[in-house]
């Protein structure tokens, strides 16, 4: 019996991908809205595309707003581009 995919819809592009080929953005608890390296944290998750032009349009087109359901500051995007850049999520996947 072949596994499971599991999909996930990245919030800039609105491509379907498999959840390891994702990054995880997370809102916790608390509160604080961070990646999520582990994919394994509590919380609300968005996932994104692994490149800087789907967490671009994510910005643009207010992804990450409506699956969150609250208004996301600039600084939280700012955050998530450093996060991004140490990550190293950069690489190209094959998405055209």
């Amino acid at each position: 019996m072949a596994k499971k995919i599991s999909l996930r819809q990245c919030v800039g592009c609105g491509e379907m991908r498999d959840k390891k080929e994702m990054m995880r953005v997370l809102r916790s608890a608390e509160g604080p809205i961070f990646l999520d390296m582990t994919g394994r944290k509590n919380g609300r998750g968005a996932y994104l595309c692994k490149q800087r032009e789907c967490l671009a349009k994510a910005r643009k087109n207010r992804g990450l707003d409506r699956s969150f359901k609250q208004r996301i500051p600039d600084e939280i995007y700012e955050t998530l581009e450093k996060e991004f850049e140490e990550g190293g999520y950069e690489a190209d996947t094959g998405k055209g």
